[in-house]
């Protein structure tokens, strides 16, 4: 899988992703990730160690610093933090910071309906929102009210056999080992700046990252959270005592591995076909945000929604999910 036919028929219209190339698949379960290679974007500052949660100065108000002395941080939509004993929050869009800028987010959720206190700068980690709640979380982008995801994340813990509150730590932290697993069973690969995500064989979602260490240090937040949690609830159950112990028959190791092989390449011509046959639509792209000639724009279309950062038509970063 190296055409970029594929992620043009994703995310038609004026957003280039010219020198993006699709590569070999990984697939853990219900959750298949496509990684995507190209171009790094030198003069961004990655999430983890670049961005700083300052301070949230009261419920729905977190405030976000730039801490390298050069370059420019783009906000990753729907980013969140978690800290224990403190109110959780996450955002419902993305920004520009300058080096030093500190920006507070008037518009973010409590994703913690009941936990008193505010985070702090200790002891800290952050998330992205999980797919199935980042549709309503662009949404509600620029409307104030804190408690304005409860509902949403009271139906996903419905549907994850969770207790019905609008606690999205009861998925987060609790079932945490568990969506860890998909981290440890898929690898990012050298210079990867993105990846295409599937659950049960449907698209879920498209990241690029201006460069392979900020992807580097996106990847537990995304595969775990944002793409994990609709994996785990997808995956398939345990096979039977009945079950072959062996999908394959062989004679020896060399007809073995003949086998193996084409069922790999199968697969990847399976998972091929997976973007063109994604639903489509007109694309609408509504300009937020402008920082020299960097463009944040948020991207709606009926199958599909998102923000994309772009530089001279060029695709820099984008956070695009299946609605």
């Amino acid at each position: 899988m190296t055409d970029t036919t594929a992620l043009d028929t994703l995310v038609p219209g004026p957003l280039s992703l010219a020198g993006h190339r699709l590569g070999t698949p990984q697939r853990a379960g219900a959750l298949t990730m496509v990684p995507i290679s190209g171009p790094a974007r030198p003069g961004f500052v990655p999430p983890r160690t670049g961005l700083k949660l300052s301070r949230v100065t009261g419920y729905g108000r977190l405030e976000l610093r730039n801490g390298a002395d050069t370059g420019v941080a783009i906000v990753p939509l729907h980013l969140g933090y978690v800290q224990d004993a403190a109110q959780n929050h996450a955002l419902c869009r993305s920004a520009f910071l300058a080096p030093g800028q500190c920006l507070l987010f008037e518009d973010a959720c409590c994703v913690q309906q009941t936990q008193g206190g505010y985070l702090t700068g200790r002891d800290q980690w952050f998330f992205v929102l999980p797919v199935e709640l980042r549709a309503r979380a662009l949404q509600l982008r620029g409307v104030h009210g804190y408690a304005k995801l409860w509902d949403d994340i009271a139906d996903l813990n419905h549907r994850c056999g969770l207790p019905r509150r609008g606690h999205l730590e009861q998925i987060l932290s609790r079932k945490r080992p568990v969506l860890t697993q998909f981290q440890s069973r898929l690898e990012p690969q050298p210079g990867q700046v993105g990846a295409l995500f599937f659950v049960a064989g449907r698209f879920a979602g498209l990241e690029i990252c201006p460069d392979p260490r900020y992807f580097a240090e996106m990847w537990t937040a995304l595969v775990c959270f944002a793409y994990g949690v609709a994996a785990w609830r997808a995956e398939p159950a345990p096979p039977g005592p009945h079950a072959p112990a062996a999908p394959f028959e062989a004679a020896g190791l060399a007809e073995l591995r003949g086998a193996l092989d084409r069922d790999r390449a199968a697969r990847i011509a399976e998972i091929a076909g997976w973007p063109a046959g994604a639903p489509g639509g007109p694309v609408e792209i509504q300009e937020e945000e402008r920082y020299l000639d960097l463009r944040l724009s948020t991207l709606t279309a009926p199958h599909l929604a998102g923000q994309v950062v772009t530089d001279g038509g060029r695709t820099v970063y984008a956070s695009l999910f299946a609605r």
